[in-house]
């Protein structure tokens, strides 16, 4: 457009040159030479700034796709970052209850080890007491044998010294004396014809000599305590002496003449007990005159020192 109106211009001096001078003509000249430098100085300049502007255009074009790849991938970061802070409110809402949680475990860790070292206090105070009475147990069964060794002995020296005193009286009949083991003792239940006359205290021959054998069959064995019961039955005595009152002066005095007798046999008067009974311990109700004479009898109790066992006992 600017070498069109050069152009006019030129032509335009060229037409009227015929009546313009020379000198404007150079004028004119130098003009259309200094506007073609400068168009083409614009023209240079036009090129490179659209050479620029396509440039640019290209710069403009790489940097939206840029932006566009940056948008979508601080689209993506943002959705990321979005999810992410959901992961983290999460998190962070699982950890706060796993601190309430862990407190709660670490107080209930604290209460289970107390209770745990409790147990274990326990347990060995029971261990302590089971060997205790693991000891206990094995010296009791100790004792128990110990006992049941004695008791045997003790039933065996009963049971032959029952026979040694039945052998020595074989010669009497069973209703003037019989012997008998009960609890762990030698009953030797004499009657009252063997011994004595009806309300008497002096023992006859035929009770006399019952009364030697006896003492010749056991005097020398030193074992043994004896005790010498008088028994009556409940009627009365009919003779009362200054001594004698009643049925229990009577089994009293009974006794000791028998008492007396053993002891002149060789018995030790420290293995004899005398005593009365009267007539309140009948092994048959006085109700007639078979059973009051079962109850008028003297019983010769013999019974094995149980020194051995009394020791073992004691030791408990």
């Amino acid at each position: 457009m600017i070498y069109r109106f050069i152009t006019a211009i030129f032509i335009s001096v060229i037409v009227s040159s015929c009546i313009v001078s020379k000198k404007k003509f150079d004028d004119m000249l130098a003009q259309k030479v200094k506007a073609e430098g400068e168009l083409a100085d614009k023209r240079k300049a036009l090129d490179l700034a659209n050479a620029n502007i396509s440039q640019l255009n290209e710069s403009l074009k790489k940097n939206k796709k840029e932006a566009d790849s940056l948008n979508e991938s601080l689209h993506a970061s943002n959705k990321k970052l979005a999810d992410l802070n959901k992961d983290y409110e999460k998190l962070n809402a699982n950890y706060k209850l796993s601190l309430t949680k862990s407190g709660k475990l670490n107080q209930d860790l604290s209460q289970q080890r107390d209770q745990l070292l409790t147990i274990q206090d326990n347990l060995e105070k029971t261990r302590q007491q089971n060997d205790s009475l693991s000891n206990s147990l094995a010296e009791r069964e100790k004792k128990v044998k110990e006992l049941e060794q004695v008791l045997a002995k003790k039933d065996k020296a009963v049971q032959d010294l029952k026979n040694r005193i039945s052998n020595a009286l074989l010669n009497f009949k069973e209703n003037d004396l019989t012997v008998k083991v009960k609890n762990g003792k030698v009953y030797v239940s004499l009657a009252e014809q063997l011994l004595f006359g009806s309300g008497s205290i002096v023992v006859d021959k035929k009770g006399e000599t019952a009364l030697h054998q006896l003492a010749k069959a056991i005097k020398d064995q030193k074992d043994i305590n004896m005790m010498i019961e008088g028994h009556t039955d409940n009627v009365p005595i009919s003779a009362k002496t200054k001594y004698m009152e009643d049925n229990w002066d009577l089994s009293v005095l009974r006794a000791t003449a028998i008492t007396k007798i053993l002891i002149k046999a060789g018995m030790s008067p420290n293995q004899i007990t005398s005593a009365g009974r009267g007539e309140y311990s009948p092994v048959a109700s006085n109700d007639n005159a078979q059973n009051k004479q079962k109850n008028r009898r003297t019983e010769i109790i013999v019974t094995p020192k149980l020194d051995e066992l009394f020791k073992i006992l004691d030791s408990n």
